[in-house]
């Protein structure tokens, strides 16, 4: 059995070794491109692979005993008493479990790389920033400074830049691109002030210390983080691409399929994880809560009917991530962060499949099928869903501690999974299979209520001492936007079990047409900037040139 520190040692040395690992690969690599492609391509996936095995050892062993910490090898003071800039490594459950999922992500997107650009003549340039780009997300995870986790959060900006502009002749890239440019500078420069507002009211920059302070004041919060929570939400809600400044993440379908699977299924949870790491703060800001969590639901009613419209499996696949990135940030806005963090995992595990399996996904799509006739639930069929899949949801959430007084945050949330029940067992009753079809369904949709609860529970013990625990003062407001959001999911659920019925009407089909078009709200922001930034790109090279 290892000592305490003897165990903590090696666990901080397996960390270390995460992101260090690929920031030389990708600082090697650069020397490597051009006709040495194939070596670093091999290289990258095995620097990944390990990279991966060092995170999942150090998730282990902190499992069996690890503790938080913080090193700071290098430190330099800031003026006016903020603390410092340092070079520091903050452990803790939060930082395991995602250290873990970018490193097991990026491996993949490595792996799956190799045969994606196998004979592209910039495939060594293409694994340079795509080592950096993994490198700077995870060493913004092991961040335990803020000003450094400022300055690591722009750093992966820069380079994922390099990533979508990979195929620079393509105007469609380039657009999306420098959007992105000016959306990240604004959320960086919203960041920045963050973090000095924080740093000169609490006197460290440090994100132990800043937690620690947080967890003993008592009050009102200061003016100086209430301004800075505010900044923490534009951030994250710029970094998350919520609506209306959605565009560049629906536009960066110009870049490989391999960039597309590491932005959605790890770079764009940034803000989410930026909550998460915030939250004993933003646990306290109920104002900038409240917006965060109507910014999400927002973005999720919008995203959520615009995705139905599409017909482009990539652009579909990018409204749901929108749509799921404000899921997270209302489950953040209601307190909900160790439900928040389970969300951010499986969101990112299934993403990043989608994107790498999409095109067996229009194969299988293109392949003729008999699909059976469909029928329209009647309205006691309606009544009878939806009463079971409330009192089985609920029933379940009891057994699992839920209560109305205390959880009224995460009842809301269980009542989203009735409706996602509810749509479950509405397909039975389509399909016309017979009784047994449409009860092997209601035991399957048991099984996933049970499953949600379940894993909820299990995030909230394994996070417990890295997370605050949910405030949800039961304010009229607040229960308000709880009231919201149940009446805003069951919306949806109605508009998506109707749909082929609505468009028969022309005002659907119009709004069916806006829909599609995304409502036009990034058509502004596209016309703005080619008048003051046109587009000047690349010439195609003629194949054998």
């Amino acid at each position: 059995m290892l000592e305490p520190s003897n165990l903590n040692f090696i666990i901080l040395a397996l960390i270390s070794a995460v992101p260090l690992l690929l920031w030389v690969m990708g600082i090697f690599g650069s020397v490597l491109t051009g006709e040495h492609a194939r070596l670093v391509a091999r290289l990258s996936n095995g620097i990944s692979g390990t990279s991966f095995i060092c995170s999942a050892l150090a998730a282990l062993l902190y499992a069996t005993g690890g503790k938080s910490l913080t090193a700071t090898p290098f430190s330099l003071a800031l003026p006016g008493d903020m603390g410092a800039l340092a070079l520091s490594l903050y452990i803790n459950a939060v930082t395991v479990v995602m250290l873990s999922l970018v490193s097991f992500i990026g491996f993949v997107v490595s792996r799956y790389a190799r045969n994606y650009l196998q004979g592209e003549k910039r495939q060594g340039r293409f694994y340079t920033w795509l080592n950096l780009t993994t490198a700077s997300i995870l060493t913004l995870i092991v961040s335990g400074n803020m000003l450094m986790f400022v300055c690591v959060w722009m750093a992966t900006s820069l380079c994922l830049h390099h990533l979508l502009m990979f195929y620079p002749e393509r105007s469609g890239a380039v657009l999306a691109a420098r959007k992105k440019i000016i959306i990240s500078r604004v959320g960086e420069i919203s960041l920045l002030i963050a973090v000095m507002l924080i740093g000169s009211t609490l006197h460290t920059m440090e994100f132990e210390e800043v937690f620690h302070t947080m967890a003993a004041m008592t009050g009102p919060l200061p003016v100086a983080l209430q301004w800075a929570s505010g900044l923490i939400v534009l951030a994250a809600a710029l970094k998350t691409a919520q609506f209306p400044l959605q565009g560049w993440l629906i536009q960066v379908m110009e870049a490989p399929t391999p960039v597309s699977a590491l932005l959605h299924a790890g770079i764009v949870n940034g803000g989410a994880f930026l909550i998460i790491r915030m939250s004993p703060v933003m646990s306290q800001a109920i104002t900038a809560s409240n917006v965060l969590a109507m910014i999400g639901l927002v973005t999720i009613a919008t995203a959520g009917l615009i995705m139905l419209t599409q017909t482009s499996i990539k652009v579909f696949l990018a409204w749901t991530t929108t749509a799921q990135m404000g899921f997270m940030l209302l489950e953040c806005g209601l307190g909900l962060y160790s439900l928040a963090m389970l969300h951010l995992v499986t969101h990112s595990l299934y993403k990043a499949h989608a994107f790498l399996s999409s095109g067996s996904g229009v194969d299988i799509f293109r392949a003729p099928a008999v699909r059976p006739a469909q029928s329209t639930p009647t309205f006691g069929q309606w009544l009878i869903v939806l009463a079971f899949a409330g009192l089985m949801t609920f029933g379940i959430g009891a057994a699992f501690g839920v209560a109305p007084k205390s959880q009224p945050a995460l009842l809301a949330l269980g009542a989203v999974v009735a409706v996602a029940v509810t749509q479950l067992l509405l397909q039975s009753f389509k399909a016309g299979m017979g009784a047994a079809f449409v009860l092997r369904t209601a035991g399957l949709s048991a099984v996933v209520c049970t499953a949600y609860f379940s894993l909820h529970t299990a995030f909230h013990f394994m996070l417990a001492t890295s997370l605050p625990a949910a405030q949800m003062a039961n304010s009229p407001t607040q229960l308000a936007l709880i009231g919201l959001v149940v009446l805003t999911f069951f919306t949806i659920l109605l508009i998506q079990q109707n749909l082929p019925n609505l468009v028969q009407y022309p005002i659907m089909r119009r709004a069916y047409v806006h829909l599609y078009n995304g409502l036009y709200v990034d058509i502004p922001f596209s016309r703005l900037l080619q008048r003051f930034w046109p587009i000047q790109t690349a010439p195609v090279q003629p194949k054998g040139v």
